[in-house]
């Protein structure tokens, strides 16, 4: 099974640069994006076109232009939900969850904390409750997630890791919250196949030319249950494909809906 995640930074917008080639390229069996900044209406006549044969699901931000999800997927879920059951985070059409019959996929979005780490708080418990709810999910099957988790775990994910810490995607809180549900029982596909690779982002400022230096974070992740984790075939980062100033990240796995 092939899998695509990819923070698209508007999808309206990325869907005129190269969004749609990639997409037909690819051909995955299940495409995650986040940060639509889109209401589903308009999901218009082209777009939909894009990703005929596909089943498509949406949530949006009450907000107009901010935030979002989307998942298109070949195969019907048996159940989708949208959120994680809680009103304070869930007005930010931040999750998407599609029940198959042997695991759960989450498309997240986490919010960021901003440049002045303002929402700090706030993403202290996301973060929580975000595990928690996993781990709920966890409990009654296999689960992958997937998204911009906002975080360059450890200084191998981040170029210029000591002149960074303590900024926003790399305060040690954010880190630790990552640390801390990898070891409540789940795996960091990328570092599972590829431990000690460098130079390997996900995304990159529009500033001072970061990408063609490639001066980038690695953010973006597909994560799973530790009993998938011999299952894992591929864990890929699109950092050819351009778009957005996030590239898209892939997982190919060995199991089936």
């Amino acid at each position: 099974m092939k899998l695509v995640s990819w923070n698209v930074n508007g999808l309206r917008s990325c869907m005129t640069k190269g969004l749609e080639e990639f997409f037909k390229n690819e051909k995955p069996d299940i495409f995650a994006v986040q940060e639509t900044k889109m209401q589903e209406e308009q999901f218009d006549i082209i777009m939909q076109n894009v990703f005929n044969g596909y089943y498509t699901y949406f949530n949006s931000a009450i907000k107009k232009g901010y935030s979002g999800t989307a998942v298109f997927t070949k195969n019907k879920p048996i159940n989708v939900t949208y959120g994680i059951g809680i009103d304070e985070f869930d007005t930010e059409g931040r999750v998407i969850t599609l029940e198959f019959s042997s695991f759960y996929f989450v498309n997240c979005y986490t919010p960021n904390v901003k440049r002045s780490l303002e929402r700090l708080g706030f993403r202290m418990k996301w973060e929580d409750s975000f595990r928690n709810y996993l781990l709920t999910l966890k409990a009654k099957k296999e689960v992958i997630l997937c998204g911009d988790l906002n975080v360059a775990h450890n200084e191998i994910d981040i170029k210029n890791a000591k002149t960074n810490v303590g900024n926003a995607g790399f305060t040690n809180e954010e880190r630790g919250k990552m640390t801390e549900l990898l070891k409540s029982g789940f795996v960091d596909t990328f570092r599972y196949k590829y431990k000690d690779e460098k130079d390997k982002y996900t995304w990159w400022s529009y500033m001072r030319n970061a990408r063609e230096k490639n001066i980038g974070w690695r953010i973006d992740y597909f994560i799973t249950t530790e009993n998938l984790k011999e299952k894992i075939v591929d864990a890929v980062i699109y950092d050819n494909i351009y778009g957005s100033d996030h590239c898209p990240v892939g997982l190919q796995i060995d199991i089936t809906n």
